[in-house]
């Protein structure tokens, strides 16, 4: 995947090293353990952690991008020139498309090639569904094949409602009461210009 992003040499010789010639130690009742080697997967708290993921992610939307090319899934058109079909945000996939069985089988066989090929594995139970304008029928049917659940829109995605009318003051209400929150703590401190910069670009 590195090969394919265009990372040269040095730098997946780098991030080989990390992942598999690193040592680790436990901690066992307050005593920490002899080193061993670590032969899959990274510390708890790696930096390196999150770009590897994103790295590993990108082969998700590569296999997409494959079924979209191949006419196997079909995204969902903005207009005649521009449609997509997959939004990724850290651990987080929306994948959109028509409502159609070839559709289906072909989520299915990307995200089990993608578990194959990777590693990781999808978590089904976290999974939903969403339909807009369709029969009610044809979504328990989708969500028993893919084996994951059915919602109903507006939904929140990364804590912003989808699906809701966003011209409405109540859609925005939850967010700026967690707005309000968090700034609160910082109300009683006495903040120079650059502290509060650095604040809202927080």
């Amino acid at each position: 995947m590195m090969v394919r992003m265009g990372f040269a040499e040095g730098w997946r010789r780098w991030i080989r090293a990390c992942v598999f010639q690193s040592t680790m130690s436990v901690l066992v009742n307050g005593s920490t353990t002899e080193d061993f080697n670590v032969s899959k997967g990274l510390r708890q708290g790696d930096p390196l952690s999150p770009f590897l993921f994103l790295i590993v992610a990108e082969g998700l939307t590569g296999l997409m991008n494959k079924a979209m090319d191949n006419s196997l899934f079909q995204g969902y058109k903005v207009s005649n020139n521009i449609s997509f079909h997959t939004l990724q945000f850290a651990d987080d996939t929306i994948i959109v498309g028509e409502d159609s069985w070839d559709n289906l089988w072909s989520i299915k066989i990307v995200l089990r090639s993608f578990e194959l090929v990777s590693g990781l594995k999808v978590n089904f139970y976290k999974s939903k569904l969403y339909g807009i304008n369709l029969d009610d029928s044809f979504l328990r049917a989708a969500s028993s094949f893919l084996n994951c659940g059915v919602e109903s829109i507006p939904f929140r995605f990364l804590g912003i409602p989808v699906g809701a009318n966003l011209r409405r003051r109540a859609t925005w209400l939850h967010i700026l009461e967690l707005m309000k929150k968090r700034l609160s703590a910082w109300n009683g401190l006495h903040l120079s210009i650059g502290g509060r910069v650095t604040l809202i670009n927080s």
